[in-house]
């Protein structure tokens, strides 16, 4: 059996594997904070209860609706994204324009009750989502096996995060949405309806997170905690990539989705911490994060 550095390659490669299938849904969901923070500079703790109801709903749909899974990819975020406009709407604009403190701890009262209300509806015990007929099977390559839908969600996570860049810094939507969110008056003389805009920059946002949850139905255990175990180490990732930066939520996703993956080849016991210990050493050297803009 053919070794790299002591380790089966087929060990390695499918350790990679699985890395960058973690970081295609670190690159989702830290895309979607950056988003927020980036163009309305809330923090918002409640992007694992999105991430989640993204999940939930599928679910819900399936079981419920007889909704299949390609319908589903549309709707669910669909409707977690109309979710978020309302929560933009009725709370958070209540407290715009106020320290940042204040949308951290509202958002993350709105996530403990999003998810209180589900686990007592559903339990923790977690739902199964059962995977379409056509990712059955995979790729068989020399070193490894690729799933097939593994391969579906590395590539779909790669066109929405690339899609959302290129819309956010190419287009004129994405300049509208940077002017509105630096200087609304002046954009309101221009007759944009910049708390419109605004509402929809948070769904946008969230609908990514509930994309990301759609994604993760058939691979992962749906419950309503499912969201509040990853949220931290998203945080993590979008604060080396920078807080606001599109392309370093991305890619920083990514990278330490394979880090960490690696870091299970060679020392499973940290593979937990590797992500923060990258925040630590990121924010000693660059406090703006490796992509972030110094203030």
């Amino acid at each position: 059996m053919s070794m790299i550095l002591g380790v089966p390659v087929a060990v390695l490669f499918g350790q990679l594997l699985l890395g960058i299938i973690n970081g295609a849904f670190y690159a989702l969901l830290s895309l979607g904070l950056a988003v927020i923070f980036g163009l309305l500079k809330i923090i918002n703790f409640a992007h694992g209860a999105m991430y989640m109801l993204g999940a939930m709903v599928t679910v819900i749909m399936f079981d419920a609706m007889g909704i299949n899974y390609w319908v589903a990819l549309v709707l669910a975020p669909l409707v977690v994204g109309c979710f978020g406009v309302l929560l933009e709407y009725f709370l958070l604009r209540r407290i715009a324009g106020q320290d940042h403190i204040y949308s951290l701890l509202l958002t993350f009262g709105v996530a403990l009750m999003i998810q209180g209300i589900l686990t007592n509806i559903f339990g923790v015990s977690g739902l199964r989502y059962s995977m379409p007929e056509i990712f059955q099977g995979g790729f068989k390559l020399d070193f490894m096996f690729l799933p097939y839908y593994r391969a579906w969600v590395i590539f779909m996570a790669l066109l929405v995060c690339f899609g959302t860049w290129f819309m956010i810094e190419k287009t004129k939507l994405g300049s509208y949405l940077r002017a509105g969110t630096e200087d609304a008056q002046l954009m309101q003389g221009f007759g944009i309806n910049v708390p419109l805009l605004i509402s929809l920059t948070y769904g946008f946002g969230v609908m990514i997170a509930a994309f990301a949850g759609v994604l993760a139905a058939p691979i992962y255990s749906v419950t309503p905690v499912m969201g509040s175990n990853l949220l931290i180490v998203v945080f993590a990732v979008v604060v080396i990539g920078g807080m606001g930066s599109i392309a370093g939520a991305i890619i920083t996703g990514l990278l330490m989705g394979v880090i960490e993956g690696f870091t299970k080849v060679f020392y499973p016991e940290f593979s937990s911490a590797v992500i923060f210990l990258v925040m630590v050493v990121v924010l000693l050297i660059r406090p703006s994060g490796l992509f972030g803009k110094e203030a």
